[in-house]
This record gives C-alpha cells, sequence and structure tokens, in this order.
C-alpha cells in the first residue's frame, strides 16, 4: 500500500543565500545548498523533523496574499513541541504577525514573516 512520509513546501527566493542566512540566524535551521558556493541555485533547510527548499528565481518578489483572507494566507504550517519556549526565542529576532495566542480551535499559534513575504505558523495543541 503506498504511503505518504512527509512534504516539504518549496519557495521561489530571489537570494537562496540571505534566505539561508535568515533561517538559520533567526529560527535555527541547518542548510544544504547546491552548488557549494553562492550564488546557490537550491537548498533545504531543516530542523528537527521538518524540512523547507528553497529555489533561486532571479528577481523573484512574492505577492502579498495575507490580506485576502481573514486570518491571513499562510505558506508553511508547523505542528509541533514546546511552542510558548520557541516564540521567547525567536520573537525578538523575527517579524511576528500575529503573537501567541489560544486559537478557538484549541492550538496555540504564532505567525512569523520570512524576509521574502512567505507567513510561517508555528502550532502545538496544549490540551
Amino acid at each position: 500500500m503506498p504511503r505518504l512520509c512527509s512534504t516539504a513546501p518549496c519557495f521561489p527566493v530571489s537570494d537562496v543565500g540571505a534566505t539561508i542566512r535568515w533561517y538559520e540566524d533567526r529560527l535555527g535551521f541547518r542548510s544544504y545548498p547546491f552548488p557549494e558556493t553562492e550564488p546557490y541555485a537550491f537548498a533545504s533547510l531543516v530542523r528537527d523533523e521538518v524540512e523547507i527548499m528553497l529555489q533561486r528565481s532571479e528577481g523573484y518578489q512574492k505577492p502579498d496574499l495575507y490580506s485576502l483572507r481573514d486570518g491571513g494566507v499562510w505558506d508553511a504550517y508547523f505542528r509541533m513541541q514546546g511552542i510558548k519556549d520557541l516564540y521567547e526565542l525567536v520573537r525578538d529576532r523575527v517579524e511576528i504577525l500575529r503573537p501567541l495566542e489560544k486559537q478557538f480551535y484549541g492550538d496555540w499559534e504564532f505567525e512569523v514573516q520570512d524576509p521574502n513575504g512567505y507567513v510561517l505558523v508555528f502550532s502545538e495543541l496544549i490540551e
């Protein structure tokens, strides 16, 4: 029986190197770029069990879709453990779109925006 095991969002960006540095410095990801020296054409960003892929697209600017939907438009949604600790670690390092708060459906969430305009949501169900 076929089984899907994981997924990784793939973000087009104009500068893979600058994006790598932001994710490493601000959110603690490790990077695996290609080729080995800049300008990079591609990179995998990994932290714990999650991965984000970056693809260079010269001059790319992500459209601002956040305001098109009440509650925002998200690009990646991370289910996690230890959200309150992560929030304390990153809240002064990243642009917070929505602070840590309990949602009506029971999850604790906060939203950040990366330098390319991608919206990342971190979520934990705390019972």
